[in-house]
């Protein structure tokens, strides 16, 4: 009676084969290799994002600055900035005034801390007009082809 009873659950007892759980493995490792690189990326786009956000701030405060002193730019600081506009302390060292502002122009820039370095900028003609700046070099505008928040063209504003 045991012998029988045992023979037929061997007989109907199934499960999953050495291919299928190969199979099964073989899938997993794929996605993974496709999400994991994703997901750090992801942390680099915030700092980018970050970056982009900063200097825009920055060019509300050095308005706001003008604002204050006869429409001029001339003799503003980092400090001046940070004291208009408290939230770019959190920029720290990142937020720089790479040329010297004059009555009517300016440049500012905050480098990302993500791995790629990439410097956001914005600079103010003289007619008015601004044009945004990607880079990994510094400069005015920032030099080199900027990586990943960058696009090749260099201009994030469009």
């Amino acid at each position: 009676m045991i012998l029988k009873l045992r023979q037929g659950m061997a007989r109907d007892e199934s499960g999953f084969t050495l291919v299928e759980l190969l199979v099964v493995m073989l899938i997993l490792g794929l996605l993974a290799a496709i999400a994991i690189p994703a997901f750090f990326n992801q942390r680099n786009k915030a700092k980018d994002a970050d970056a982009k956000s900063s200097v825009r701030t920055a060019e509300t405060a050095m308005e706001t600055f003008a604002t204050d002193n006869n429409g001029k730019y001339t003799g503003v600081a980092v400090a001046d900035l940070t004291t208009i506009e408290p939230t770019l302390n959190n920029a720290g060292t990142n937020l720089t005034l790479p040329a010297a502002a004059t009555d009517n122009t300016y440049t500012v820039q905050v480098k990302s801390t993500s791995p790629n370095g990439n410097l956001f900028q914005i600079s103010r003609a003289a007619n008015g007009t601004t044009s945004l700046r990607c880079g990994t070099g510094a400069g005015v505008p920032p030099t080199g082809p900027g990586k990943d928040g960058c696009p090749t063209s260099g201009d994030w504003g469009s």
